[in-house]
């Protein structure tokens, strides 16, 4: 049975295979599942809206039984695969992922329950690939967004230009861009001019770098804050799924920016500690 205190914040997206060529291991993956792991161990209280296959239901079944993640069970399971994507170790411990099967993901689309459950939620955060995309457009049209605060993962920004950004990011109240390009690029000041004329709210994560937040809510102000580089015992992968998590976590929680940005950099820092995108305890 779902909680009221779960029905709050709904985390909306996909949910993946992981498929480990080095012994054909296979895990449960994807961004949103890393983060409904954190808010689980953050005691954060959510609910998890994502479709995956009939090949891939028992993973995670048995995952989100384990973690005591709610989700729908009436609408976890499509018809067709599940999302799955090939993971391979380089020599540097970093991990390089090809081969994505995209499955019941293809045409993820909300069921009518589904939807009214978001549409009364406090809160959503969702990952943006192309059919989260599609999706938030579509509830947009059908005025979901009307009570529902949004924040959204543009993950590399690998899926958007700027004038996809500029289409998406009316829709968004928070939004978070993992940067893996240099700090000067020329884009960047395009997408903060974007931020401003809308009055919205984004973090940029540039690794070790820093955090940059653009936040044009009252009086457009930029702010940025030092990241103190640390030696990475396992690998970077998930790293910006926990930061995301735990910046979550506290900006819902407080309000406050400053410290949303230090659990934020707690969580990043906690990932680098195993391989994998999660610890091995977790699997």
């Amino acid at each position: 049975m779902t909680k009221t205190s779960e029905l709050a914040t709904i985390l909306l997206g996909a949910a993946s295979l992981d498929i480990y060529k080095e012994n054909g291991r296979i895990l449960p993956g994807g961004g949103c599942l890393n983060m409904a792991y954190h808010w689980r161990q953050l005691g954060f209280p959510h609910l998890f809206l994502t479709r995956i296959g009939t090949d891939g239901a028992q993973v995670f079944r048995d995952f989100f039984q384990r973690h005591q993640i709610a989700y729908l069970p009436e609408s976890l399971v499509g018809n067709g695969r599940t999302p799955a994507i090939d993971i391979a170790f380089l020599p540097d411990r970093q991990i390089y992922m090809d081969n994505f099967v995209e499955g019941v993901l293809a045409d993820f689309q909300l069921t009518p329950a589904e939807e009214g459950v978001v549409a009364q939620a406090e809160r959503v955060h969702t990952v943006l690939v192309d059919s989260l995309m599609r999706e938030v457009h579509r509830l947009a049209e059908r005025g979901v967004w009307e009570r529902p605060f949004l924040s959204a993962d543009f993950l590399d920004f690998r899926h958007f230009t700027l004038e996809r950004f500029a289409k998406m990011m009316p829709l968004v109240d928070l939004g978070f861009i993992g940067w893996p390009k240099e700090s000067d690029d020329p884009l960047l000041p395009q997408l903060r001019q974007i931020v401003f004329d809308l009055g919205k709210l984004l973090v940029v994560t540039l690794g070790s770098r820093g955090v940059l937040v653009w936040d044009g809510r009252i009086q457009p102000q930029e702010l940025f804050f030092n990241v103190e580089a640390i030696p990475v015992q396992g690998s970077t992968v998930g790293c910006g799924d926990a930061f995301i998590a735990y910046f979550l976590a506290e900006f819902w929680r407080s309000g406050d920016l400053n410290a949303a940005v230090a659990q934020g950099k707690l969580g990043g820092a906690r990932a680098t500690e195993w391989k994998r995108p999660l610890p091995e305890k977790a699997y």
